[in-house]
């Protein structure tokens, strides 16, 4: 019997971070009595495609940076190749509304191309349940933005006043879709968060992240933080562990996928991040001073560029920066970056658009002649909570 009370979460499995947010969220919305479905949006795609997508990403991210940035600069400036993308996935309608279940009262999303699927549905209202995205990056790039999406959460007031020049219709700072242990872990001290990792207990630590496949100029930059000898770098790469045998001949500490970031946080003395994504949240969320330094073409310099104009991270340029930065941080002589005050929480906002909503408990519509006693064979995973991960 339904409850009315089913929201399905659309994330990707393209890194980590969307997919870590779905997590986080999943939860938030369980523990206020919502029955939550999770849906990789890949995955409703056909077969070949999923790979295809995923694999030239990483190929992109990882041997042809200047692609990606190529890719992502003509996106980012013309509205007729966001179209473009939108007729593109046109045919991952039909889909995707076979996996809705009929009794949804919201839809989630986690990753911009399945806004470009979700939002044009709503909007001519082959689906009567509302569309709400969550941006994963304090850029909000166009493809987030589609049509029929009803409201855009993000982390930063600076993203919400970008979204909306972008053309969303309603934007909302929220919490960052983080655990709530990377605040609240008072019982984890620093000397025992490092023996937990195997680090040296009184040694200024700087803890290098590069998102879940380890990409970005890593090696080079556990190089010149080493030389910088003012810390000692430890370097976490995520599934890549071709990085992580390269690093293994380097000074420092190296290592692979890590279960429990907000342990090694609680580890680190500062943080050099890439990507701004995910992993930045968290660091910022923890009260870490943070360093942006040789940030990844594309959402990267994106995230960069927005992080830096509100001084929430501090971005080094060249190596010539590196050891007055690290000095200053470390040592709390500088200014990390502006108190980071994050929003409400996005279950909450949920919750309370639903209660408001004149669609609230208004079915998805069935699909091709689909009735409500016909529910489609695949309705989703389930939300199961789980760890993750570094992002």
């Amino acid at each position: 019997m339904s409850t009315g009370r089913r929201i399905v979460i659309v994330s990707a499995d393209i890194g980590a971070g969307h997919d870590a947010a779905a997590r986080e969220l999943g939860r938030g919305l369980t523990g206020r009595g919502f029955e939550v479905d999770e849906i990789n949006f890949l995955a409703v795609l056909p077969a070949p495609l999923h790979a295809a997508i995923r694999e030239t990403y990483r190929t992109m991210l990882s041997r042809a940076p200047w692609s990606y940035d190529a890719l992502f600069t003509v996106t980012d400036r013309s509205p007729l190749s966001v179209a473009a993308i939108r007729a593109a996935l046109r045919p991952a309608r039909r889909r995707m509304l076979a996996r809705l279940p009929p009794d949804t009262v919201a839809v989630v999303t986690t990753f911009p191309f399945a806004n470009q699927v979700l939002g044009p549905l709503r909007h001519t209202l082959r689906i009567t349940a509302p569309v709400i995205t969550y941006v994963t990056d304090f850029a909000v790039h166009p493809t987030w933005v589609a049509p029929g999406v009803e409201l855009y959460c993000v982390v930063h007031e600076a993203a919400s006043r970008q979204a909306r020049a972008n053309g969303a219709t309603s934007a909302q700072v929220v919490r960052p879709l983080v655990s709530a242990r990377f605040t609240d872990a008072p019982e984890l001290g620093r000397r025992q968060a490092r023996l937990r990792f195997g680090l040296p207990p009184e040694a200024r630590l700087a803890l290098i992240v590069a998102g879940s496949w380890g990409v970005g100029a890593v090696a080079r930059t556990a190089r010149e933080i080493t030389a910088t000898g003012c810390v000692e770098p430890v370097v976490v790469c995520g599934r890549n562990e071709k990085l992580r045998r390269r690093l293994g001949r380097l000074p420092g500490h190296v290592l692979g996928w890590v279960d429990d970031m907000p342990a090694l946080m609680r580890a680190a003395d500062v943080i050099v991040e890439n990507a701004g994504g995910l992993t930045c949240q968290e660091s910022l969320v923890a009260g870490l001073p943070t360093i942006t330094y040789r940030p990844i073409p594309g959402h990267g310099r994106a995230n960069a560029a927005v992080l830096t104009r509100c001084a929430l991270t501090r971005y080094v340029t060249s190596p010539a920066e590196l050891r007055p930065a690290l000095t200053a941080l470390v040592d709390g002589d500088g200014a990390a970056h502006v108190a980071f005050e994050p929003g409400v929480e996005m279950a909450t906002v949920i919750a309370d658009l639903l209660g408001r909503s004149p669609v609230a408990g208004i079915p998805v519509r069935p699909a091709y002649g689909m009735t409500a006693a016909e529910p489609p064979s695949d309705r989703g995973r389930r939300h199961r909570p789980t760890r993750s991960g570094d992002g």
